[in-house]
């Protein structure tokens, strides 16, 4: 597992970048492209077929030539970016040569629509239904590899390549983490600072790495089941239906996505910080680590523990003694597994005997401390066979923990 040194803050660390002032930039871009890629094709495809003699092949070789100029623009763009000398897009502590992890997958994606329309243009009688497969093919290979790669993360698998900023061999980052990462930071402007900030937040906060998992399940399961339903369509249905449909159901489904993705993440980054001191302390694994094991509920019920049967379940943690007046600490959903804190209020400073505080009722388990013997007892935080770090404090004397320093 990978480590990163981050200083500590009362909150979740925060992210530089903010879309509300770039509101007018991004509704320009989106503009164009939804203009590029969705009007333009349709616009040409029945003004060229019903008002015009041309071929049915020679309409498609022109709307087909003109499609994706954006596109097109973006990647060149994007790969002047990552690939110049004095580039501060690029991933972390990467070579001058080396992509990120979206424009590897971009490039394989134009390389099979490249092949998809060559193939649905060259004969003499173009296959229309092929050529309104573009979009569902995007949705397929991006909600594939971004599901796969969240399965591998779930399974335990280590990262077999350098993925974006993620070195080989740590912990599989969740897909939408790299995605948003290499987005903002280069097509976004971001550029290295924000790499840097979105990683100190990705490894400090267990609560940001659960909310990204569940939304890359949304987006990506929403993505195959979307794109098996418009390709039935398409070939199901007349040419013309097929044709429209395929280049604009992807974008009606996209819409909807996002109409939920917003309030969705918005009420999820007020509860991390409502959550941030509890979730560290209680349950927060090893400070500063992708932790897989770690996974604290969210809004909604997990999504790992009610459909993937392996790896990173809910991980129980036994607390040891707490402060006098402290019972039980809950999530306030109600959906964490109750972690019940007890103090035996009648063993206090007594240098002369062992003072033993019932920490399960159930299974009988007692802790011993032996304050005349210090080079027997247990680490701080530490409970004898579990490694999980727990709230130890004497009811006079409270033991900070501390946290490491920056290692980047």
């Amino acid at each position: 597992m990978e480590e990163a040194g981050l200083p500590q803050s009362e909150g979740p660390p925060p992210l530089p970048y903010s879309l509300r002032q770039r509101k007018k930039s991004i509704a320009f871009f989106w503009t164009l492209f939804v203009i590029d890629t969705l009007g333009q094709p349709l616009i040409l495809y029945w003004a060229l077929k019903y008002c015009t003699s041309l071929s049915l092949n020679l309409v498609f070789s022109i709307s087909t030539a003109a499609l994706g100029g954006i596109s097109v623009f973006e990647y060149f763009y994007r790969l002047y970016n990552l690939m110049r000398k004095d580039s501060r897009a690029r991933p972390l502590n990467a070579r001058k040569s080396w992509l990120d992890f979206f424009h590897i997958n971009f490039t394989i994606v134009w390389l099979i629509l490249a092949v998809e329309l060559i193939v649905g243009t060259v004969s003499p009688d173009p296959h229309v239904r092929l050529l309104a497969m573009p979009l569902p093919t995007v949705m397929f290979y991006f909600g594939g590899v971004h599901l796969t790669l969240d399965i591998l993360r779930m399974a335990g698998f280590k990262a077999p390549f350098r993925i974006s900023s993620t070195h080989q061999g740590s912990a599989m980052p969740t897909a939408l983490y790299v995605l948003v990462e290499d987005i903002v930071a280069v097509d976004g402007g971001g550029g290295q600072k924000f790499r840097y900030a979105l990683r100190t937040r990705y490894l400090s906060s267990p609560y940001f790495r659960r909310m990204l998992f569940e939304m890359n399940c949304f987006w990506a399961g929403g993505s195959l089941v979307a794109a098996a339903a418009i390709t039935a369509i398409i070939f199901t249905t007349s040419e013309d239906v097929a044709y429209t449909l395929g280049w604009s159901l992807p974008f009606a489904w996209a819409t909807v996505w996002t109409l939920i993705t917003f309030p969705w993440v918005q009420a999820e980054l007020r509860r991390e910080k409502e959550t941030w001191d509890r979730v560290r302390h209680f349950g927060g694994g090893e400070p500063f680590t992708d932790d897989i094991t770690v996974n604290p509920r969210t809004r909604y019920n997990s999504f790992q523990a009610r459909i993937l049967p392996f790896g990173g379940r809910e991980k129980q943690v036994q607390d040891g003694p707490s402060p006098p007046g402290s019972s039980t600490v809950t999530d306030d959903t109600n959906t964490h597994a109750n972690t019940t804190l007890t103090d035996d209020n009648n063993n206090t400073h007594n240098h002369n005997h062992n003072h033993t505080n019932s920490n399960d009722n159930t299974t009988g388990s007692k802790i011993q401390d032996d304050d005349n013997d210090n080079s027997n007892a247990q680490p701080d935080g530490v409970v004898a066979g579990d490694e999980t770090p727990v709230d130890t404090r004497d009811h006079d004397h409270e033991t900070q923990e501390k946290e490491p320093k920056p290692d980047v």
